[in-house]
């Protein structure tokens, strides 16, 4: 499907032109470069919660996520004991799925063991966008690419979990390491 135009005139993404969630989403935030430990730590852990999931329901908790989850800090995140596991699996206002909270846990970990930033590793699996080609409509956008398997492969590495190819390019297209707002859309560059 290519660009749909929205009640304000401005053509977008097809998924990004309704409910007005999305609409804010895809025309403040997705595809826009983010960097820093606790931004990224964000995206990854409500990428990991989002797998088999609408991004729309993730959205729409995601303060409730923010709560739960001490703002995405690694190294409160990395503290949380079972209690606090208990307390995030009896959360309504997040997504309580036993094998997401205890990755995003292990995921803080993690964080804190790497030998780089988490900015640095992440952003290192980038394309080079002059080797891009934008896509016309959201069927040529791919689920996966050959970086996002490598991003995932190093991830797994390096003792994250829940996070495979898919989620890792949900990942790059969500921090702007890769732009896939489609021909047509206001925000394609």
């Amino acid at each position: 499907m290519t660009a749909i135009v929205g009640a304000d005139g401005k053509p977008r993404c097809s998924w990004g032109a309704d409910p007005p969630d999305y609409r804010e989403y895809h025309d403040t935030e997705w595809g826009k470069p983010v960097h820093g430990q606790h931004a990224l730590f964000e995206r990854l852990c409500l990428e990991s919660f989002q797998s088999g999931l609408s991004w729309l329901t993730i959205l729409r908790k995601r303060p409730a996520f923010r709560a739960a989850f001490a703002d995405f800090d690694p190294r409160r995140v990395a503290e949380f004991d079972e209690r606090d596991r208990q307390r995030l699996l009896s959360d309504r206002g997040i997504v309580r799925n036993r094998a997401k909270v205890d990755a995003a846990i292990g995921n803080a970990r993690a964080v804190l063991e790497l030998d780089r930033s988490l900015d640095e590793l992440l952003w290192s699996f980038a394309p080079d966008p002059a080797t891009r080609t934008r896509p016309a409509t959201t069927a040529e956008v791919p689920a996966s690419t050959p970086e996002s398997a490598a991003m995932a492969t190093r991830l797994r590495d390096r003792g994250f979990r829940f996070l495979g190819p898919v989620t890792c390019y949900a990942l790059m297209q969500a921090t702007g390491m890769i732009d896939d707002h489609v021909a047509g859309c206001w925000l394609a560059g």
